[in-house]
């Protein structure tokens, strides 16, 4: 069936599906987004996602125009309409058109677009064997600049480093804060275990708090593993027993390398399965 793209409570086909070229979320990334996960038909943790979307327009002082209440039902809507499954789905709440020019006040009528789809992020055998990292020389935005807390559609501080990773062979890259510390990856943030214990950089290392993180963390806790949110450094994933990615299109997915070096035996740990496992069982109650 053809997709139905969700524009300001309309419904359109792919190819019909348009916004204005003036708009400031195309001119300027001005805007936010969620990225989620459906499974079983429905939206995992929705109500989580739509308070980080809230966050987010809160701090870029962009009104959402429709209530969270009513996004929530127009995402689901949009996932029945699709007859999705398991798949994804983007929500994003742009400024609205405006004259050429920064000021944003001058914009009118936001735009809410929403995406339904199908999405495979990385190849099964990297969720089997795992990923090999590289550290990327592009640092993670300075958060006296641009807040990694704000899900903006300014993504290109990710690409950047996307790219750093993609040349380098490796389809995910480590990024660092403007410290030197450990931040997150360019699309996924990072766990490492280091004897039996379940480490991952806190929010104010400069990293946006991701909903399966979260969640993963729960999970942990449940287990009786012990947790830490701390700063770290390449040395601790280096020397780590064990790390795995989360995100919301990647799930949990383990790597076994960064830069060159083994991380513990080189191989999909133990712990790492026991979370992956546990997630995939939360993600279908």
């Amino acid at each position: 069936m053809s997709r139905q793209i969700y524009i300001n409570g309309q419904f359109h086909a792919p190819e019909d599906a348009k916004i204005s070229v003036y708009d400031h979320g195309l001119l300027y990334g001005d805007g936010v987004f969620e990225g989620m996960r459906i499974y079983g038909k429905k939206v995992f943790r929705l109500t989580e996602h739509l308070k980080r979307l809230d966050e987010s327009a809160c701090a870029i002082n962009l009104q959402l125009p429709i209530s969270l209440e009513q996004l929530a039902a127009d995402t689901n809507e949009t996932v029945a309409k699709n007859e999705i499954v398991d798949g994804y789905i983007r929500l994003i709440v742009t400024r609205g058109a405006g004259p050429l020019g920064l000021d944003p006040f001058k914009c009118s009528d936001p735009q809410v677009i929403i995406i339904a789809d199908s999405i495979t992020l990385y190849p099964e055998s990297y969720y089997e064997n795992g990923l090999e990292l590289v550290t990327a020389s592009t640092i993670r935005n300075h958060p006296a600049a641009l807040s990694p807390r704000i899900k903006s559609l300014n993504y290109l501080n990710n690409i950047l480093a996307k790219m750093e990773g993609l040349k380098a062979g490796c389809i995910e890259a480590l990024m660092l804060n403007h410290k030197g510390e450990v931040a997150e990856c360019t699309g996924d943030n990072l766990f490492v275990i280091k004897n039996g214990r379940l480490n991952t950089p806190p929010i104010e290392a400069g990293i946006l708090e991701g909903v399966t993180r979260n969640a993963v963390l729960e999970l942990a806790r449940e287990a009786g593993i012990e947790t830490t949110e701390l700063p770290m450094t390449r040395h601790d994933i280096y020397v780590a027993d064990e790390c795995f990615l989360t995100g919301s299109a990647a799930e949990v997915i383990p790597a076994v390398t960064l830069d060159g070096r083994k991380i513990g035996d080189g191989k999909v740990g133990p712990i790492t399965q026991q979370l992956n496992k546990a997630f995939r069982e939360l993600v279908r109650k």
